[in-house]
């Protein structure tokens, strides 16, 4: 198969579209079972549930497909359910769906409905996808057709999973309310979005893609992470397990420790492949401008993602598959400056305690770096990137609104990000000048552009 059709272009590049050789195109139907909580990343600690959210998961779903609190009264429209004799009962109505609310739920004025959908989403590990582009309209009666724009609604009218306010809704709240809605759910049909909310919809729209996208392409999500189980490695060992002669030139040391490396760095580099695919307008971008985005990215983004494994009190580095890898190795094969540069960013990254969302959202941002030399299309990236920038500063906002500078902070990392990018690069000019001597995996030599020596 072409390498390049991986990435929906038909010429041959001669960029190194090898790359794209060993992904597997994204299924749009599929449900592949990821972490995608974004409402739980909202926040950093994690509260109890409230104490009226505790009803069996059966009458839930009766609850969910008749938009009423009580399971005995499924079909009863709620305006109907007062006594005749009784004063009227005012309408408040569901900020996701429009239902009758039955209090504060999550941190929003909802019905039991969506407050036990908006549940069960951050609870299962599922892949919501949509069939209309994420523009479906959730009112009522079609609330259950596209869980996708459903969860999205709920994000975006400000449901989170560590809200405090919880119950029925106060007094003062419906007074409130009662000048917007009317006394009955009976309405003529659904107000138009303002223009503030249909871009506040198109940024979550990009939150989910990129949280999910994220946590299925990457080994060092939080509960990936937990799983690791760590196993010290030499990077001075021959791949065949025989132990290079000893003394070794430092010249032999750099080339041995580079191919155990490359070995290491391989899986990482068609996951990134596979994230940047996934990111709004990447598939309209040419395909050799795909090719450099990616060729140029992927160790920015690799070094954004794994800066969780940098121990700082053991001067190691972990990988996905567990391999501890220390400190003075890496300097062996680059160079002491370098390593203690990227220890530096590592650090420094830790200490800003994003989540997996605004990683994801952070390194979707570096592919698309519209100023790369030798793209064709400069301006379809940026407006790609603009769109991530937007996102990214909602989603700090709404989970690190104490932190007013945040925000500031990690678009000044990028800078220091492309300067280890070029900075590696030097050291990968190295290598290519020896390639002769080098054995290294093709996609690895392809991300690269390293020749492969079984070519000669």
């Amino acid at each position: 198969m072409d390498a390049a059709a991986a990435v929906q272009a038909t010429q041959p590049s001669n960029h190194g579209a090898a790359v794209f050789e060993t992904t597997k195109t994204v299924n749009a139907h599929a449900s592949n079972q990821v972490n995608n909580n974004i409402a739980a990343e909202m926040k950093e600690p994690e509260l109890s549930e409230p104490l009226d959210d505790n009803q069996p998961q059966a009458e839930e779903d009766l609850v969910d497909q008749a938009g009423n609190s009580d399971p005995n009264m499924v079909g009863v429209d709620p305006g109907m359910m007062a006594d005749s004799n009784s004063p009227k009962q005012t309408f408040v109505p569901c900020k996701v769906c429009g239902d009758k609310a039955s209090g504060y739920h999550y941190g929003v004025t909802s019905c039991e409905g969506c407050k036990g959908f908006f549940r069960r989403s951050i609870q299962k590990q599922i892949e919501y996808r949509c069939l209309r582009d994420g523009k479906c309209l959730v009112i009522r009666l079609n609330r259950n057709r596209c869980q996708y724009c459903r969860f999205k609604k709920c994000l975006a009218v400000g449901m989170s999973r560590d809200s405090v306010r919880y119950g029925r809704v106060p007094k003062r709240s419906r007074s409130t309310e009662e000048q917007r809605v009317t006394t009955t759910d009976n309405s003529v049909g659904p107000e138009p979005v303002p223009t503030t909310e249909s871009k506040q919809l198109a940024l979550y729209d990009i939150i989910l893609t990129i949280s999910q996208a994220h946590h299925a392409q990457s080994q060092y999500t939080d509960d990936k992470i937990k799983a690791i189980v760590k196993k010290p490695v030499s990077l001075l060992i021959a791949q065949d397990g025989i132990p290079a002669p000893s003394p070794m030139s430092l010249e032999a040391q750099r080339l041995i420790g580079w191919q155990n490396l490359a070995v290491l760095m391989t899986p990482s580099i068609q996951k990134v492949v596979e994230f940047g695919k996934r990111l709004p307008g990447f598939a309209d971008i040419v395909q050799d401008d795909q090719l450099i985005l990616m060729k140029m990215g992927f160790f920015e983004v690799w070094l954004t993602r794994i800066t969780r494994m940098f121990n700082k009190t053991e001067q190691t580095l972990t990988f996905g598959d567990g391999s501890v890898v220390a400190k003075e190795h890496l300097e062996i094969i680059y160079s002491s400056d370098f390593v203690k540069a990227m220890f530096d960013f590592a650090y420094g990254m830790n200490e800003l305690h994003l989540n997996d969302t605004e990683i994801g959202l952070l390194t979707g941002m570096v592919i698309a770096t519209s100023d790369r030399p030798g793209l064709s299309d400069p301006h379809a990236v940026e407006s790609m990137q603009d769109g991530l920038i937007e996102a990214l500063k909602l989603q700090i906002s709404r989970n690190h609104s104490a932190e007013i500078n945040l925000f500031s902070c990690l678009l000044m990392k990028l800078p220091e990000l492309r300067t280890l990018g070029s900075y590696h690069n030097e050291h990968v000019q190295w290598f290519r000048q020896h390639w002769a001597s080098l054995k290294l995996p093709p996609l690895f030599s392809e991300i690269f552009d390293i020749i492969k020596n079984e070519e000669v």
